[in-house]
């Protein structure tokens, strides 16, 4: 085959000359036509022109859409167009190609959703060796997303009014969330959510103190707040603190909303008021807000929950290095056993540890009734028999043998104090000596700043647990639901 010389590929960009731009614009349907003078070049073929036209209103047509429409909002979009969109390839071509402009531009301002998500280390895999049993061998396999992937895909309704709630300025929401790290991380993503479905402005979630821990850590200690301004910039607008115009002193605060409420109920009841005083207080979300949701919605609780709730800086660079070094050494179960003072008192069960240390929570509960939490006419057996109560040590080793786990299997610890110490910890070291926690793995110092602190040391066992290999909840708590539902929404490849 021929080549192309150098020369003659350098004329091919020099040969047009300006008036060729003058006679495109000339055919634009903008424009009169001229008369074409003896000393012209000839007419192009106008079928060419047709098309040249064709491409111009593509064109224009496509910056409208994304002038009025903004298809990015830092969103992941799970495909550019439908397939049964009635536009044609040249309009696709042309918002293709604003897209990744626009995609570039927004890379360098914001935050962008695949950054955003917090990356556990891989997976370890099978370890190889003839010495495992076929039930050891599927105790470490990996399950199987079966093909889902996130979708952020927001619809164009949705985005045609975030561009009036995200300059919302008049109307804000106020919410007082409280329990443990969990807990708080749920009742944020409600906040969210109930401030997009009554237009509001939200003001950084106040983390109330905890009764049971006296933990008195506020928003920016645990999540980093501007990232979480930024990342929900497109959806609510985000302010740190009220205006001075709605301080109003003698603000009521709403705390009796029933469980499950749909959008519909929200509006009903709160919109006018909003409207008229400009100020909500919400306090005790907790599972207030519908689990069925539209999917924008239910979108957007995937968005706040995934990717704008990120840890704070030094909190997520400490449970990086701790998850490193339990890591390195091979595969591993992050187990979340909740045998701490606090759950025995608010779940009203034994401790299985005797009648001296079951005295010590029976008392517990009698000067803090109210810290008992579900069906307080039930007995302890009762409550056990119905799967209320938390394994004990013993019983969460049994479980991790029947289910395959070796005895030499290394195990990270993901957990408060446990009530009893190591008498409440030897049934479990017996039978698996492996077991480190995060004040074994972490150097001097390190954790010292937050000692008092149980949510921020919780925030590092979240970051450990979503990098082991297994993990196993010895409670069916908020902690479980979180890292069962991170790794079915986590899937690298989509991003």
């Amino acid at each position: 085959m021929r080549k192309t010389t150098s020369s003659n590929l350098k004329n091919s960009f020099i040969t047009l000359n300006p008036s060729f731009f003058s006679n495109l614009l000339a055919v634009s349907p903008f424009s009169t036509p001229k008369k074409t003078s003896r000393n012209q070049s000839p007419n192009l073929n106008p079928l060419f022109f047709f098309l040249i036209s064709i491409l111009i209103l593509s064109t224009l047509l496509g910056i409208c859409i994304l002038t009025f429409y903004p298809i990015s909002q830092n969103s992941v979009p799970c495909s550019a167009l439908s397939p049964s969109s009635p536009l044609s390839p040249i309009l696709l071509a042309s918002l293709s190609s604003i897209w990744k402009a626009q995609s570039s531009t927004l890379l360098h301002e914001n935050p962008s959703l695949s950054s955003s998500i917090m990356a556990p280390l891989p997976p370890h895999g099978i370890i190889q060796s003839h010495n495992l049993s076929a039930e050891e061998r599927e105790f470490w396999e990996q399950p199987n997303g079966e093909g889902y992937k996130p979708c952020l895909d927001f619809s164009l309704d949705y985005r045609k009014l975030s561009s009036k709630i995200s300059k919302e300025k008049r109307k804000f929401l106020v919410v007082v969330v409280s329990g443990g790290l969990n807990q708080q991380r749920n009742q944020i993503v409600d906040a969210v959510v109930i401030s997009r479905i009554l237009e509001a402005a939200l003001v950084v979630p106040v983390l109330q103190v905890n009764r049971i821990w006296g933990d008195e850590s506020e928003f920016s200690d645990i999540f980093d707040v501007e990232h979480f301004k930024k990342t929900l910039q497109a959806d609510v607008r985000v302010v740190s603190s009220l205006p001075s115009t709605h301080l109003v002193p003698k603000q009521s605060i709403e705390n009796q909303m029933p469980f499950h409420v749909s959008p519909m109920w929200i509006r009903a009841r709160f919109l006018h008021q909003l409207n008229e005083e400009g100020l909500l207080i919400f306090k005790g979300l907790d599972s207030r807000l519908s689990k069925n949701l539209p999917p924008d919605l239910q979108k957007l609780r995937c968005k706040v929950a995934f990717h704008a709730l990120r840890f704070a800086t030094p909190i997520q660079e400490l449970g990086n290095q701790i998850a490193r070094r339990m890591w390195i050494e091979g595969p591993y179960i992050a187990l979340h056993l909740r045998i701490e003072k606090d759950v025995w008192v608010r779940t009203g069960c034994s401790t299985g540890l005797g009648p001296e240390y079951d005295e010590i929570i029976d008392n517990e509960r009698l000067s803090n009734p109210d810290f008992l939490t579900d069906k307080l006419n039930m007995t302890q057996s009762a409550r056990r028999l119905a799967g209320l109560c938390p394994l004990s040590a013993l019983e969460i080793a049994r479980l991790l043998k029947a289910l395959g786990a070796r005895s030499d299997a290394r195990v990270y610890i993901a957990g408060g104090e446990p009530f009893g110490g190591s008498r409440a910890m030897q049934p479990i070291l017996e039978r698996f000596p492996n077991i480190v926690s995060k004040e074994m793995l972490a150097r001097e110092g390190e954790l010292t700043p937050y000692m008092n602190r149980p949510s921020v040391l919780a925030a590092i066992d979240y970051i450990v647990s979503l990098s082991s290999d297994v993990f196993v909840p010895s409670h069916g708590g908020n902690m479980g639901r979180a890292m069962q539902v991170y790794y079915i929404y986590d899937d690298p490849s989509t991003f």
